[in-house]
């Protein structure tokens, strides 16, 4: 086993991919701030924008004010609904620039291939931890402890 070989997990490789992770992060969160989702209904009655932070811009036309306040209040939540979405989509194509196929945004889409990740990952642990006990007994034996 070598210094940067740990149960046949190269370490210095996963540090260099954390880090690289990390700094995608902060490049996402740097175009995060400018991201707007945006929507409109189909007769412009209710035009909305939406960002991270949450509603940011809701116009009402004139004509908006003619329908019920039920009829408004409906309109209202499903543009801003679409805005949410539109922002959603956003965020997926800048997580898709910014990370390629190690697209975190991925698990979202697949919680099944995400569960099939995280059973391979508890396997590779599993196997390295019981690799690394029988080292550690070998050696305690050895040492007669």
């Amino acid at each position: 086993m070598n210094g940067g070989d740990f149960g046949g997990i190269d370490v210095e490789k996963l540090i260099k991919s954390a880090d690289a992770q990390m700094a995608k992060v902060e490049e996402m969160q740097e175009s995060l701030t400018a991201l707007v989702g945006r929507a409109s209904d189909d007769d412009g009655l209710v035009t909305v924008e939406y960002t991270s932070e949450g509603l940011r811009e809701l116009q009402l036309h004139p004509k908006a004010m003619r329908l019920s306040s039920g009829e408004l209040a409906e309109l209202i939540k499903e543009t801003v609904a679409a805005a949410a979405a539109d922002l959603q989509r956003g965020l997926n194509a800048l997580m898709g620039e910014v990370f390629g196929e190690d697209n975190p945004a991925r698990y979202a889409a697949d919680p099944e291939g995400s569960m099939h990740d995280i059973r391979q990952a508890r396997a590779a642990f599993d196997k390295t931890f019981d690799d690394v006990m029988g080292e550690l007994d070998r050696i305690s034996r050895r040492l007669d402890l």
